[in-house]
């Protein structure tokens, strides 16, 4: 199977937030509910680091074993976690079991609501809203990773051990050896 996922390089990203925005736009989310956040954090050695974070699509998403309906699983063709609104019961499962905190109950319709790449505007050619409106480039989709270095599974001193869930995120942290470069 082909990799797929976000990469995400915090040496780029200035914390604008452009890609919260456009992902709450193009999912119509409700104020106050996000698919993706973009927040601050404290790495090693003092230095700060901007992180932009949403579901990673992993390949053992804590989100699907804990799903009592097989609403929430993931399409291993695709290489993504999906939901489906029609077997949700609302239970929350998902929401308490997903370390990366990338699952909600939509105050609409009271069933679990997460990113699922822009599947659709994916299958369109397009990029999905949230890479597509990163001014700095420091947020992009792949499909699949070839010929590009530096990249490691989305690890970092503030998030879970990759190791748990396998996340598709592939990152580059400002406060990582060579963290001063820009790109």
């Amino acid at each position: 199977m082909e990799k797929r996922g976000f990469l995400y390089n915090s040496r780029l990203c200035i914390a604008c937030g452009a890609c919260q925005v456009a992902c709450q736009n193009a999912n119509g989310l409700q104020e106050g509910e996000f698919f993706r956040r973009v927040v601050l954090q404290p790495g090693p050695n003092g230095r700060t680091a901007a992180f932009s974070g949403s579901c990673n699509h992993c390949v053992r998403p804590a989100c699907a074993a804990a799903c009592p309906t097989g609403a929430m699983y993931r399409d291993e063709t695709l290489g993504v976690a999906l939901h489906d609104d029609g077997l949700c019961i609302g239970c929350g499962a998902c929401v308490w079991n997903c370390p990366y905190g990338a699952v909600s109950l939509s105050g609409v319709s009271g069933v679990s609501q997460k990113c699922d790449s822009c599947l659709e505007r994916r299958q369109q050619g397009l990029q999905p809203a949230c890479t597509a409106a990163c001014p700095m480039g420091a947020l992009r989709w792949r499909e699949p990773l070839e010929g590009e270095t530096g990249w490691r599974q989305l690890q970092a001193p503030f998030l879970p051990d990759p190791a748990q869930t396998g996340p598709s995120t592939a990152a580059r942290f400002a406060f990582e050896e060579g963290g001063g470069e820009r790109g």
